[in-house]
């Protein structure tokens, strides 16, 4: 559980360094593009992937094109739910994802949920409710049709990079080759809307990129190395994962931006601590 708790840290951070910027003024597509580029050198550096040597037939190029289009796609409708749909409903929709995670796990990765795996899940999910829930008052705002469809693209969007990623560990010896060019077809896929879109460039988003960049290569490192670590519990991976970043969330919300606690949120805190709990007893 301790890798998994370093993943759900650096999630957290990616997370509040792209709110901070944000209320600066800064460009998240151009930040978000320059992040791959440093993913790409850091996977390059940490994995040390032959990629001198890469066999054409054997590669799995669906795989890399397919992480390559969705990680920054996931990342733009995030952006636009949050516009259209308001924090709330896109935050419930992030973490519920979770649900298509689940199942992948049961009917994809034939994994067995035992008694523990089953009260661990179910408290977490009521607990990511619960805490989501309490912050109701944060989202008034209608939705039409284009929000609803950023809200599930949302959804579908983070379950199916939760499974590519689980998949991609599965891959022995390719799997180096295929992290490191995913990331840099992420990088040329985003710069190339950017320079489509004729954006105008600003040395502070570079900045700002890069530390993004070394943020969200240490959170998928790390999240893929727990994928490798529990091969066998892919669930646990999963709901860990999003029980910690809604928990980690709302402590720094009260440690950092000084939020009031809230009564369902103390329970959500509660029960998803207790969640965590029977899914690390569970491994």
């Amino acid at each position: 559980m301790e890798i998994i708790f370093s993943a759900a840290l650096c999630s957290v951070l990616v997370s509040m360094l792209l709110k901070f910027t944000k209320q600066k003024g800064f460009d998240a597509l151009q930040m978000i593009a320059w992040n791959y580029a440093i993913a790409s050198l850091l996977s390059y550096l940490w994995f040390k992937p032959d990629l001198v040597h890469i066999s054409i037939s054997n590669t799995p190029w669906w795989l890399i094109v397919g992480l390559g289009v969705v990680l920054p796609s996931i990342f733009f409708c995030l952006s636009k739910s949050l516009q259209s749909a308001g924090i709330l409903r896109t935050e419930i929709a992030q973490r519920l994802s979770v649900v298509l995670s689940l199942l992948a796990a049961y009917f994809l990765f034939q994994e067995q949920f035992n008694q523990l795996k089953i009260i661990g899940i179910g408290l977490g999910i009521f607990a990511v409710l619960c805490i989501v829930l309490s912050h109701s008052d944060a989202s008034n705002q209608s939705i039409n049709k284009k929000g609803m469809l950023y809200l599930l693209s949302v959804w579908g969007g983070y379950a199916l990079v939760d499974i590519l990623l689980k998949y991609t560990t599965s891959l022995g010896l390719q799997f180096p080759v295929t992290l490191t060019l995913m990331f840099i077809c992420s990088f040329v896929l985003s710069i190339g809307y950017l320079v489509l879109q004729k954006t105008q460039w600003k040395i502070q988003n570079l900045c700002a990129g890069l530390a993004l960049g070394v943020l969200n290569f240490a959170n998928i490192a790390l999240y893929v190395k727990a994928h490798l670590l529990l091969k066998d519990s892919p669930a646990v991976v999963f709901a860990g994962m999003n029980i910690l970043v809604v928990l980690m969330g709302v402590m720094a919300g009260l440690v950092i931006f000084k939020e009031k606690l809230k009564v369902v949120t103390a329970l959500g805190l509660v029960l998803g601590l207790l969640g965590v709990i029977c899914l690390a007893l569970a491994i």
